[in-house]
């Protein structure tokens, strides 16, 4: 993912609220977004994680049989390292880099 390796906040920073909605004209709208792209964002994540990990994975495993593997652990602390979703949905949408349509309602 592009998103992740852009210079993101590691902690939460506190953001201008009216700032934020101005492109929406809602905060509520405004959140919405920023939530749906966060999800969308850990999705994609999650998804590379198990890809990578699955590597690793041994189906004959049982309690007694689990080992510590060193390649499993980087992997592992790479992907906690990296910015939380929603911080890198916010500067995206910050950025103008999130795509987002109002859905139309029909006129009767």
């Amino acid at each position: 993912m592009d998103s992740i390796n852009q210079p993101t906040p590691d902690t939460t920073i506190t953001r201008d609220v009216t700032r934020l909605s101005e492109k929406t004209g809602n905060i509520y709208e405004t959140v919405m977004i920023i939530a749906q792209r966060a999800n969308q964002i850990s999705t994609e994540i999650k998804k590379e994680l198990n890809a990578r990990l699955e590597e690793f994975s041994n189906f004959t495993d049982t309690l007694e049989e689990t080992f510590e593997n060193r390649e499993q652990i980087e992997i592992s602390r790479h992907y906690e390292r990296q910015p939380k979703a929603t911080l890198v949905a916010i500067k995206e949408f910050e950025d103008d880099e999130t795509f987002y349509r109002k859905a139309e309602v029909p006129e009767e």
